[in-house]
């Protein structure tokens, strides 16, 4: 030990009287930085004594003196240009001159098939890399640009372990077919209409892999995609090796905990009490416990989540080579709920011939279980008697077997069907367990031709596969399938999607006609097919042998026997897209695309997709060469039509027949019998159809301090899907599906990149987008009648098929639909609304349009702060102008929803003790339309705050960093619900967004 102390100390006295003869050497050196472009000074750079921690930065007028030892090396930076390096000489003067650096024009951008350099883009593109990804424990990928583009508005569906979030990019296209963009996945476009078992289909994938987000807005940058694009299009690279790279490990750790920011404000057992005992009769204050349960706090735990992932990286000569492997399990807010998910993925990039080859091979398989909880507990929890206790005990404190102990109401030795069930008997009697395999994968040859050298094939082979199960049971004691003894319930389901696409791509530079063009024509075929498996019913009995439990006649997963069990269709294309580039100015991107898909009928299988823009920048014109101010100006127009044929089902077009319900039979002497009846069908179903026009510019200060996109842009859609009614008298269904709507979208779109402040040491970047956007139903029908209103959608609960929302002409998408509300001393007068259309009848013709969920305005704010090693940001994003139907206060809201019955007793929101409200009355069914419960939902949201140290290399070749994140860290509106983010724009029984503390740590071995 006292030769180790020895050593040590000899070291350090070394390392002392070297660091003291090089400060000895030290010189004043000092120069000025300029620019290669007009020769002025350089203001802000940053200068670097390479392998110290000394420098400095320029003044004002480029000029800078640091002190630095003879033969040390000089790094001199600075944003938008190249960084130069020299060598401390003979010479105490220093001048550098700086080259302006294009690399941020040459960037290329991903587009369909292909991509082209950042300064060649024609179209609305916006483009999110890794490193500017959401911070934080995020578990699907759509989470990760959230609040990051302009024209994009994500709003996740709840805090449900890998919950999916609702899309849209420059507002809704449809009424009945999908709204969702489409994706596609390093080359492979991918099914994302679920698959059973799984909460979101994107959650299978893992988000730790993806490298950049590409969003395709305009048509002109979408109509490559042709009849799937009406809606955007997302483009998700993978993250590859690269040749030349060293063998590099990767592992990082993300544990967090969730907590309940906000529960429902519901009365206690108290207030229940004195509401009873005031204005209840004899029968139900003798229903009255004693208990002051808080049944949300009963059913809500604090969620902890551990994600973890490893990558191994390297390059065999010409052959980089990636693999990774995830394993996450995530707890929910809501108890029993529970994901567990592990990935694994394979990137393989060999480049062979001289380089004319190129290979790509990606895999990726992942492996979901999920255990479901019952979600009806979120809505139980606010509506049952907080006077009862959890469970039903006898004097000595024994729990009865029945209803498995949980305290039920009873009717007599029975249960009783009007009241509301147990919310925590509701998470613990069920139990709703799946399993789901994904795996997607491509392989790409990219061959340039020998004997053409302009030209190159590429040939792209995929698949994305499915296979989802599961089992609900549900055991014979549960209140919830009490009388028929329990059950479970099987689901299986397999989805297969293959795809085979080639294309030809050249391109050619013209010197002599100062252009650059690039041609590209190309084939595609993809396939999609589902399998749905059938089972028997069985009654569940877990306190009788396996042999009491009832045996199936048929196998667990039945051969499907009808079409629909195995719906499959096809899509096949032809595309072709021109750029051409003059003189670096102008630039122009023609496309066409004809699709033929399966779900039209023959005469209606073909539909066509052109798009054009044109792209001029000003600052190559030799009048804007010598001005200082703009370091990029670009003016960009384009139209484009796209399409849309995900309409929700495969065989529309054709006749069928279906089993009429056990309430529709056809009596026989003394037999009853269901009957096979018509639906409705159009042959003529064809495509929606989305007309884009678009506007914009681009330019860039201060050498692209700051850059900056505005976009104006005009949608349009037509033969939008709608349902209207049959002729009376028809021998069909009701109502048919079929093409006579128009809806249309404009709004303007903001984008801005700075970097305020760039130092030695610190630098911080700032990014805001602004997105608004007016949404108006133009047509519906195919002749218009004007007393009818429109289609009635968005159910609520209370009463009986009652609806909030319509689609109208004239009016957004999802208006409400309501009554006005007639106000006494700034409260509302239960049951006086007024009489709109002055007949002196208060009916359903006094129903107006009234606000509409979806914002006027959103937006969002990244900022990210960096000194030396530690690093500090935060995601705002907010919306003005939306509404929500508050239909928690609407239902519960009355002191008729604790007193409605006289065998139970029921809870209600707390402000009934304020809005007097009774819930009776000749017009107790109004008030659930009444506009009182049309509330302002505009917010602002901070998403997280993450902050954290990256240590580099804490030994050789190891590297460390830290990070935590806070999410979900406030929430400023006015909206009184658990929150105003409703992506349906009606909140009722929400599963909240916990707030998520994170820790995080990743190492690098090198």
């Amino acid at each position: 030990m006292k030769n180790l102390y020895a050593k040590v100390f000899a070291m350090l006295g070394v390392l002392l009287f070297l660091s003291g003869q090089l400060w000895a050497q030290d010189l004043d050196i000092t120069g000025t930085v300029t620019s290669s472009e007009d020769g002025a000074g350089i203001p802000g750079v940053n200068i670097l004594v390479v392998g110290t921690n000394s420098g400095g930065t320029t003044d004002i007028n480029g000029v800078y003196k640091l002190k630095a030892a003879s033969g040390a090396t000089l790094e001199f930076r600075f944003l938008g240009f190249t960084t130069e390096r020299r060598v401390v000489g003979a010479s105490l003067i220093i001048d550098v001159v700086l080259k302006e650096e294009v690399r941020t024009l040459k960037e290329a951008v991903v587009i369909g098939y292909g991509s082209l350099s950042k300064k060649d883009v024609t179209g609305a593109i916006g483009t999110v890399q890794s490193k500017d990804f959401q911070a934080g424990q995020i578990t699907s990928p759509d989470q990760l640009i959230q609040g990051k583009v302009a024209g994009v508005q994500i709003t996740s569906g709840g805090g449900s372990p890998g919950g999916g979030s609702q899309i849209r990019i420059r507002g809704g296209a449809s009424l009945y077919a999908s709204n969702d963009p489409l994706y596609v996945i390093d080359g492979v476009p991918v099914d994302n209409g679920g698959i059973s078992g799984s909460p979101n289909p994107l959650s299978l994938i893992n988000p730790s892999d993806i490298e950049t987000f590409t969003v395709l807005k305009d048509a002109s940058a979408t109509a490559i995609y042709g009849s799937r694009a009406s809606n955007g299009v997302i483009i998700i690279t993978t993250k590859k090796g690269a040749i030349g790279m060293k063998p590099s490990f990767t592992f990082s750790t993300q544990n967090s905990m969730g907590v309940v920011v906000k529960r429902l404000n519901v009365l206690s057992g108290d207030s229940v009490r004195a509401i009873v005992n005031r204005l209840g009769n004899e029968a139900q204050k003798k229903l009255l416990g004693t208990a002051n349960t808080d049944w949300q706090k009963q059913i809500y735990q604090t969620a902890y989540t551990t994600d973890n992932n490893l990558s191994y990286a390297e390059a065999w000569g010409k052959m980089p080579f990636r693999i990774s492997g995830g394993w996450l399990t995530q707890q929910g807010l809501l108890k029993t709920d529970l994901m567990h998910r592990q990935s694994l993925g394979i990137n393989l990039n060999p480049t062979l011939l001289d380089g004319d080859l190129k290979i790509g091979l990606n895999l990726k398989g992942t492996r979901s279980s999920n255990e479901f909880a019952n979600t009806g507990a979120i809505g139980a929890a606010t509506g049952f008697d907080p006077t009862q206790p959890i469970y039903e005990v006898d004097s000595n404190g024994v729990r009865s077997p029945r209803f498995n102990g949980y305290k039920e109401w009873r009717a007599g030795n029975s249960l009783d069907l009007l009241a509301g069930r147990n919310p925590v008997g509701q998470l613990y009697d069920r139990s709703n367990v799946s399993e789901v395999f994904r795996s997607i994968g491509n392989v790409t040859l990219d061959y340039t031709l020998p004997f053409f050298r302009d030209m190159r094939a590429n040939l792209n082979l995929g698949y994305d596969a499915a296979n989802g199960s599961g089992d609900v049971i549900v055991n014979d004691s549960a209140a919830t399938n009490y009388f028929a003894k329990g059950n479970r319930s099987q689901y299986k389901q397999t989805k297969q999607s293959n795809l085979i696409e080639f294309y030809l791509n050249y391109s050619k530079t013209l010197p002599s006609l100062k252009s650059r063009m690039d041609l590209m024509v190309g084939t595609a075929y993809q396939s999609f097919q589902t399998t749905n498996y059938s089972y028997q019913r069985r009654t569940y009995n877990p306190y009788l042998s396996a042999d009491s439990v009832l045996v199936d006649t048929l196998p667990d997963d039945k051969p499907p026997v009808f079409a629909f069990d195995k719906p499959e269709n096809r899509l096949s294309s032809f595309y072709g897209r021109f750029n051409y580039s003059f003189m670096e100015k102008l630039n122009l991107t023609v496309s066409l695309r004809a699709d033929g898909s399966s779900r039209f009928a023959p005469n209606r299988r073909w539909g066509y997709f052109p798009s054009a823009a044109l792209a001029y920048r000003l600052t190559e014109e030799t009048f804007m060469k010598n001005q200082t101010i703009l370091s990029q100006l670009k003016l960009r127009a384009g139209w484009g039509q796209t399409g849309q044929q995900d309409i929700g089902a495969n065989y529309s077009y054709q006749s069928y027949f279906s089993t009429s319900s056990l309430t529709a039979q056809y009596q026989f002497g003394d037999s009853y019998y269901q009957m096979a009846r018509p639906s409705a069908y159009d042959p003529n179903i064809k495509w929606e159809t989305t007309t884009t026009y678009n506007a914009g510019v681009d330019f860039g200060f201060m050498k692209d301090r700051i850059t900056a996109s505005v976009d104006l842009y005009f949608k349009k859609t037509d033969d939008l899907l709608n349902i209207v009614s049959t002729p009376a008298g028809a021998n069909f269904g009701t109502q048919v599906l079929t093409n006579v709507g128009n809806v249309e979208n404009r709004g303007v779109e903001i984008q801005v990149n700075t970097v305020p402040i760039i130092l030695k040491d610190f630098r911080w970047d700032l990014g805001f987008n602004v997105t608004a956007n007016d949404n108006k139903i133009t047509k519906l029908t195919a002749i218009r009648d004007s007393l009818d209103p429109g289609t009635r959608v968005g159910g609520i609960s209370g009463g009986t098929g009652n609806t909030a929302q319509i689609y109208s002409v004239g009016y957004p998408v999802n208006s409400f639909f309501v009554f006005k509300q007639v106000y006494e001393n700034g409260k509302p007068v239960e049951g006086v609304f007024q009489d709109l259309n002055g007949d002196g009848i208060l009916n359903q013709s006094d129903l107006y349009h009234f606000r509409q969920p979806s914002p006027r305005i959103y937006y969002g704010i990244s900022s990210n702060f960096s000194y030396k090693g530690a690093f500090l940001g935060f995601v705002i994003r907010g919306s003005e102008g939306n509404y929500v139907y508050n239909n928690v206060e609407s239902n519960g809201g009355t002191y008729q929803a604790i007193l409605a019955q006289s065998t139970n007793i029921s809870n209600a929101s707390a402000n009934v003790l304020d809005s007097k409200f009774t819930g009776v009355g000749a017009n107790a069914d109004y008030r659930l339309l009444s506009d009182y419960y049309i509330r302002k939902a505009s917010f602002v949201r901070m998403d997280n705050l993450t902050f954290g140290y990256d240590f580099g290399d804490v030994a050789k070749n190891f590297g460390l960093k830290v990070s935590g994140t806070i999410q979900n860290v406030f929430v400023m509106t006015d909206y009184s619900g658990i929150d105003p983010e409703i992506p349906s724009g009606i909140d009722n029984t929400y599963y909240p967004r916990p707030r998520t503390f994170v820790l995080g740590l990743s190492f690098t071995v090198k």
